[in-house]
């Protein structure tokens, strides 16, 4: 098993580096000049040429690349160039406040999924399992910002029980924090939860009809005793794999429900950076974004490992 984590964790990194160089060569082939960017179009061609220098990208693009990189790994991203400021700082900021909507929003899908999928697969005959059906078939075609939408017009406007957007630092006031979470986390987890039900009811299915649960019952256990100590596992490997796409897919799908309730992440900040073409900005973020999804995968493949002992074996 060490061996398998290893190699999955070197086609890791591998990636990460392959995929800085596709993002740093994305943002330098885009249309536009940083440097005409930040000093207008009055600028005099002798400052145009001074804050390319400044900027650093008057020179080849491999030296900006590994630049860029090494600053990366040691955790600075350069310095913006609308704002000049340093963008690690702001990254880091961000970063926390995405990291707890896509948590938020993750823990509202698994408890919906989870129960929800394994009754509908268990009741698949009975209406209360078609009943499950159906509604997570229509949760699935509600994007995330339609239900922020929705969610804010009930809950805030009319019934005033949650704010409608803003955020408070956990540190600050954690009731408040909590009431300000929790309309984001149930815009992205209930659509991902209505897509994950789907997966565990299929996964749950398959298992209900395996030959060893079938026995389990024959030496005399009960259907969800049967189904809790000996199929819930091995139903757990394909539903795993989802659950990592959920990961990516909530990451992403936090770019426009940030937007939504005027949540200070990246997706906010990714938003303003492309709109004020502070490209070196949007290179860090995009970044940050890619390798989030990048250790999803990876976390993934290393539960792979622990849960299906044929991996392990082979």
């Amino acid at each position: 098993m060490i061996a398998q984590i290893l190699r999955r964790t070197a086609i890791f990194l591998v990636s990460l580096f392959a995929a800085s160089i596709v993002v740093f060569l994305f943002m330098n082939v885009l249309p536009g000049d940083p440097a005409q960017v930040a000093l207008g179009v009055n600028a005099t061609p002798e400052l145009l040429a001074k804050t390319r220098h400044e900027f650093g990208i008057d020179r080849p693009l491999v030296t900006q690349y590994l630049d860029w990189i090494g600053g990366v790994a040691s955790g600075d991203f350069g310095r913006s160039y609308v704002t000049r400021e340093p963008i690690g700082p702001q990254l880091a900021d961000r970063l926390g406040v995405t990291l707890w909507l896509v948590g938020a929003g993750m823990l509202v899908a698994l408890v919906i999924a989870l129960p929800f999928g394994t009754l509908a697969a268990v009741r698949h005959r009975r209406a209360s399992g078609a009943v499950i059906s159906g509604l997570s078939q229509l949760g699935i075609a509600v994007p995330a910002f339609l239900a922020g939408i929705l969610l804010v017009q009930v809950f805030a406007v009319r019934l005033h029980w949650l704010p409608s957007g803003g955020w408070t630092p956990p540190v600050t006031d954690p009731g408040e924090f909590l009431r300000g979470l929790v309309l984001p986390a149930l815009s992205l987890g209930l659509v991902q939860g209505a897509v994950l039900t789907r997966y565990v009811r299929s996964s749950v299915l398959d298992t209900l009809g395996q030959d060893y649960l079938r026995t389990a019952r024959s030496k005399g256990l009960r259907p969800y005793p049967a189904l809790v100590r000996h199929g819930l596992r091995n139903a757990a490997v394909p539903v795993v794999t989802v659950l990592g796409l959920q990961l990516a897919t909530l990451l992403i799908g936090a770019v426009v429900v940030e937007r939504v309730f005027v949540l200070p992440g990246l997706g906010s900040m990714l938003l303003d950076s492309v709109a004020s073409r502070d490209l070196l900005t949007v290179q860090g973020i995009v970044l940050v974004l890619v390798a989030g999804v990048l250790v999803v995968n990876f976390v993934v493949d290393v539960l792979y490992t622990v849960l299906d002992p044929r991996l392990r074996g082979s």
